[in-house]
Order: structure tokens, then C-alpha cells, then sequence
């Protein structure tokens, strides 16, 4: 695999995380995927935020500006949508993308 294509498949996996994050710090998926009534930590949709720079970052490391943006905004809806279905049919794989040492409740 070239290394833009390394580029691109760490943009993907920074989105999924990004998005993932973003959905988690909504309380009520919060509560769909642990079951905590507590509500999600405050710092969960800054690192959605920070995972979505990431992820523009990593587009424009493996393309040019014009190109990246497209691949940007083209993976943010594919994301999205892998995010949403994952709450509709197996919320507790989101648990695995929430690291342990950040779960404090």
C-alpha cells in the first residue's frame, strides 16, 4: 500500500472514531451503549472535535488540497452512516472504541 493510501486509511479510521465519539457524548446514546444513567464525560465531544481535525489533517497529508477536501466531506456522510448503523443494530461495538483508561465511571 502506498503511503497515501496509509494517509487515507488513518483519515477513515479518525472519522469513524470522530463520529462515533461525537454520537457517544449525546446522552442518550451514552445510555444505549453503557447503560449509565450519569451521562457521558464533558470531554467526549472535544475529542469527536480533535478526531475530526485529525482526520483533515491525514486527507491532506495523502492528497492534494482540492482532492482533500472532496475525500474529506465524502467520508464524513460515510462515517456518519456507519455510525448510526451501529447504534441501530449492535450498540455495544462502541464500546470497544471507548479506551479504558478514559472510562472513569
Amino acid at each position: 500500500m502506498s503511503n497515501a493510501g496509509l494517509w487515507l486509511l488513518a483519515a477513515a479510521a479518525s472519522m469513524v472514531l470522530a463520529t462515533s465519539w461525537l454520537a457517544l457524548s449525546l446522552p442518550a446514546h451514552w445510555r444505549q451503549v453503557f447503560g449509565s444513567e450519569e451521562g457521558a464525560p464533558g470531554y467526549l465531544r472535544t475529542l469527536g472535535w480533535l478526531a475530526l481535525g485529525v482526520s483533515v489533517l491525514c486527507c491532506f497529508k495523502a492528497d492534494h488540497p482540492s482532492m482533500a477536501v472532496l475525500v474529506w466531506f465524502t467520508l464524513l456522510p460515510v462515517a456518519a452512516v456507519a455510525t448510526a448503523i451501529t447504534l441501530s443494530y449492535r450498540p455495544a461495538l462502541l464500546r470497544t472504541i471507548w479506551p479504558a483508561f478514559l472510562h472513569t465511571r
